[in-house]
C-alpha cells in the first residue's frame, strides 16, 4: 500500500516536471528571442545606413564648398573689374557658369542625400520602438514564466519530501524493483488491481492468476502478467 502512495507522489511529480518543461511561455519565448534577433539585425542595418549617409551628407557639404567659395572669389574679381583683360574676363564668366552648373548638381546629389538619411532616421527610429517594444515583452513574458516556474518548483520540492516520508521504511530490494519498473513503463512501476483489473496497463486479470493471487501472502509482491509492473491488493480488487 506504501508503493500506491509512492506512485502517486511519483506520479505528481511527472506532472509537474511536464508542465515545468511545456509551459506555454517557453514557446512564447522562443518566438519573442526569434523575433528579437531579427529585429535587431534589421535595426543594426538601418543604424549602418544613417551613420553611412552621415558620412556621405557630410562629405558632399565637403565637396561644395570650395566650389562654392571659387565662384565667389571668381565673381568678386569680375564684380570689381580686376581681369582687364576682355578674353580672360570672358573666360571667367564662363567658368562662374560652369561652376554654378556644378554647384546646382553638387546641391541636387545633397539634396537627395539629405532625403534618403532623412527616410533611413525614420526607418532606424521605427525599428528601434520595435525592438524596444518586443524586449519589454520578452521581460514581462520571462517574468512570468520565472513566477511559474518558481510555482512549479515549490511543488516539486514539497512532493521531493513526501517522497522521502514514503520511502524511508520500503524495504530497499522492493523499492529498486519499483523504480526499475518505473523507468521503463512509462514512469508507472506499481499499480493497484481494481475489479479484477490492472490499472496500469487496464487489462483484466484471467481467473487463474486471480486465483493465484487471492491465496499469496500479504506481504508476497504480485506482478501484472501482461505489463509486469507491481500489483496491490486493496478491498477494491474483487479477489
Amino acid at each position: 500500500m506504501r508503493l500506491l502512495d509512492l506512485q502517486a507522489v511519483d506520479t505528481a511529480m511527472a506532472q509537474l516536471r511536464h508542465r515545468r518543461a511545456n509551459l506555454p511561455e517557453h514557446a512564447q519565448l522562443a518566438k519573442l528571442e526569434a523575433e528579437r534577433e531579427k529585429a535587431s539585425a534589421a535595426l543594426v542595418e538601418a543604424e549602418t545606413r544613417v551613420s553611412d549617409l552621415e558620412i556621405a551628407q557630410r562629405q558632399a557639404e565637403a565637396d561644395l564648398e570650395p566650389v562654392r567659395e571659387r565662384r565667389r572669389r571668381n565673381q568678386e574679381r569680375v564684380d570689381n573689374g580686376s581681369v582687364p583683360d576682355a578674353k580672360a574676363l570672358s573666360s571667367l564668366v564662363d567658368e562662374i557658369q560652369h561652376l554654378g552648373r556644378r554647384i546646382s548638381d553638387l546641391e541636387d546629389a545633397e539634396l537627395e542625400l539629405m532625403e534618403q538619411l532623412e527616410a533611413a532616421v525614420a526607418d532606424r527610429d521605427k525599428l528601434a520602438a520595435q525592438d524596444a517594444e518586443l524586449a519589454e515583452r520578452t521581460k514581462e513574458v520571462a517574468a512570468r514564466r520565472d513566477d511559474l516556474v518558481a510555482g512549479l518548483d515549490s511543488q516539486l520540492a514539497d512532493q521531493s519530501t513526501r517522497r522521502d516520508a514514503v520511502t524511508v521504511d520500503l524495504p530497499q530490494p522492493l523499492l529498486a524493483s519499483y523504480d526499475k519498473l518505473r523507468a521503463g513503463h512509462g514512469g508507472v512501476g506499481a499499480a493497484e488491481l481494481r475489479n479484477r483489473r490492472c490499472t496500469g496497463c487496464q487489462l483484466e486479470v484471467n481467473a487463474a492468476d486471480l486465483r493465484t493471487f487471492a491465496a499469496a501472502a500479504e506481504d508476497d509482491v504480485l506482478r501484472c502478467e501482461e505489463c509486469g509492473r507491481i500489483l496491490i491488493r486493496t478491498i477494491n480488487s474483487g479477489l
